[in-house]
């Protein structure tokens, strides 16, 4: 998970350029009527704290993707610490559990975190918009 995290991180440097700047909003247009906003929570010397959440008119809330990732400025990596308003995740479950989390759902969320990265990367390479 250490590479995920790593790689997570250099992708969140191209996609913010101020991410250690608070209270900055960012909006990012996917297609007509789907777009995430990027705003930065809190940032200080080593950490930042940023909030992403799909922005689509048509679709339910429970079906918006949402997390809050923590970026650790010293140790170069990214990290959900928290998806779908779960509130923060353990670093593994045992299976079975009450709130059925699967045994490597922090992974799991991370993986998404990359992939969803590479995707707007590879979707529109510009800057974001200032919100």
């Amino acid at each position: 998970m250490q590479a995920v995290c790593e790689h997570n991180y250099s992708r969140f440097l191209r996609m913010l350029p101020d991410c250690d700047t608070e209270e900055l909003s960012y909006r990012f247009t996917i297609a007509e009527g789907l777009a995430y906003c990027i705003t930065i929570l809190d940032s200080a010397r080593y950490t930042s704290t940023v909030a992403i959440e799909q922005v689509n008119q048509r679709a339910p809330a429970f079906m918006k993707p949402c997390m809050v990732v923590r970026l650790y400025h010293d140790a170069k990596m990214a990290e959900v610490v928290s998806s779908q308003n779960t509130g923060a995740l353990a670093a593994s479950y045992h299976y079975p559990n009450a709130k059925m989390h699967a045994k490597n759902e922090k992974q799991m969320v991370n993986v998404f975190l990359a992939e969803w990265l590479q995707f707007c990367i590879k979707s529109r390479p510009q800057v974001l918009d200032e919100v």
